[in-house]
């Protein structure tokens, strides 16, 4: 088994409150079938916010779109699958 790559994980915060989630486009994957059990997900400029769309008052996390680039593709390819359990 590998190890996780730790190289983005300073690229991860919460939201803090300087950051303007006012006019930001959430998106939800086509896979949520409509229900509101799945993450949301807004582009940022140089960042990607992720949250919950079951609690939103909670708050998103912040990614690098470096970082998110990496999640997603591991995601996709199945890479991340063994760190999950």
């Amino acid at each position: 088994m590998s190890t996780p790559s730790t190289a983005a994980s300073h690229n991860v915060t919460t939201a803090s409150h300087c950051v303007d989630l006012a006019h930001a486009q959430w998106r939800r994957s086509s896979y949520s079938g409509g229900a509101n059990d799945c993450v949301e997900v807004a582009e940022l400029g140089e960042r990607a916010a992720v949250r919950d769309s079951k609690d939103i008052s909670r708050g998103p996390l912040l990614f690098s779109m470096a970082a998110m680039r990496a999640l997603v593709t591991g995601i996709a390819s199945g890479s991340n699958s063994e760190h999950w359990g």
